[in-house]
């Protein structure tokens, strides 16, 4: 049977089923992607902490427990496949999540105004992020996120309640309700996410002790090797800049004179990415069924160009807001959605593939890196200029029309 004449949604689950095999392939070593070895963080360093959790408190002594209380379920979660290993589990875990997305998406596809694109988009930018994408907790966190999204379409009490549990994952999911039309929908919305947020809040607090120490850990953070920031110090270092990389807190970061000053400076850009939302969110009046999708990738993309950090599973959160931005027929965000994969498939050469280049800051790792995060800057400037054009009044005519998008219906 021709591919174009298969019936919906077989051909991109048969493309789902092949790649997320090659994944599986990978993380269970049967294929070997140059690098160092991505499963380590599950296999040693999120058992440790299972071990730690079952005990009944967080790990209050490691440093690199840098996340929200509700992160716990997330490396609990194995125990609910008592039957494998603890590594196993995991991964089968993080794989029923995937196909709970593209299934969301797939369905979401299929409602009027809506269409396959948005699946095709997670099919295709999962697998590009390589073996990482399996290994992290941050695939489940961006299945929140895009069930928030896809609910909140018409449900935007559900679109709460899953951004303030998705918040106590990893809290980055709390950025999905900032573009949630104004009157009663955001009320429901937001009014439903604080209920929600402050209850699994004190159950945390409640459940476990430190369930809040991960706050002191992120404060002490220094500038990662990847980030925006570092790149100033992977050039300085062939000037002599007198610094080290070191493991820190978790990750590769720059140690040494100046990386306060580029830490502050990131802290900084962050602050003014904040301003941009909120000027935006009081100067926003036209919202389409769209706009929460948009408005949320592109506050993601703000915050995760401008952090001190930019781990490479970070990416998977953006093509999961990316693909339900394509889900909507007239969702617009073409460009940066292509930015994104792209950067997806570089992201996978810095880490793991080039890993030590980087490390090292030899050219060829210096400039995948510079590529990487420049696509992110450019996929920024592009969402931002695409969502204040469509919904700030006048902002519209003032501005050239941008290749792909379409007019869409508006709410007011």
């Amino acid at each position: 049977m021709p591919l174009a004449r298969l019936p919906y949604g077989l051909l991109p689950c048969a493309v789902w089923a092949l790649t997320r095999a090659a994944l599986l392939l990978c993380v269970f070593h049967v294929f070997t992607v140059p690098g160092p070895d991505v499963t380590v963080d599950v296999s040693v360093i999120y058992r440790g902490w299972y071990e730690t959790l079952l005990t009944g408190t967080y790990p209050l002594d490691d440093v690199t427990w840098q996340y929200p209380p509700g992160a716990a379920l997330a490396i609990l979660s194995p125990a609910l496949l008592p039957f494998w290993e603890y590594a196993t589990a995991f991964y089968v875990l993080v794989l029923l999540c995937d196909a709970l997305v593209c299934g969301l998406l797939l369905y979401a596809g299929r409602r009027p105004g809506m269409r396959a694109a948005g699946a095709w988009v997670w099919i295709v930018g999962v697998p590009l992020l390589g073996p990482t994408v399996y290994a992290r907790y941050d695939l489940m966190v961006t299945a929140v996120a895009v069930a928030a999204l896809l609910a909140g379409v018409r449900r935007p009490r559900v679109l709460g309640v899953l951004a303030a549990f998705g918040a106590l994952l990893k809290v980055w999911p709390a950025l999905v309700l900032v573009g949630v039309r104004r009157g009663r929908p955001a009320r429901a919305a937001w009014s439903a996410a604080a209920l929600t947020g402050a209850g699994l809040a004190v159950a945390f607090g409640l459940w476990m002790p430190g369930a809040y120490a991960f706050l002191a850990f992120q404060r002490d953070r220094g500038t990662e090797i990847e980030s925006l920031g570092a790149l100033y110090f992977h050039l300085a270092r062939h000037f002599g800049w007198e610094g080290r990389v070191e493991l820190h807190y978790g990750s590769m970061e720059f140690l040494g004179p100046g990386v306060e000053i580029v830490s502050a400076l990131a802290l900084g850009l962050a602050a003014l990415a904040l301003g941009w939302l909120l000027v935006w969110r009081l100067r926003a009046r036209t919202f389409a069924a769209h706009t929460p999708a948009q408005a949320a990738f592109t506050a993601v993309l703000l915050f995760t160009t401008t952090s001190r950090v930019i781990s490479p599973q970070y990416v998977v959160w953006l093509v999961g807001l990316a693909a339900v931005c394509l889900a909507f027929r007239n969702g617009g965000m073409v460009r940066p959605a292509v930015l994104v994969l792209v950067a997806a498939g570089v992201t996978v050469l810095e880490f793991p593939v080039y890993f030590a280049e980087v490390v090292a800051s030899d050219a060829w790792g210096v400039a995948l890196l510079s590529l990487r995060n420049g696509l992110l800057v450019a996929a920024s400037v592009i969402a931002a200029r695409r969502l204040w054009r469509e919904t700030v009044p006048g902002a519209a005519a003032k501005a050239a029309p941008v290749a792909g998008d379409q007019p869409s219906r508006v709410l007011r």
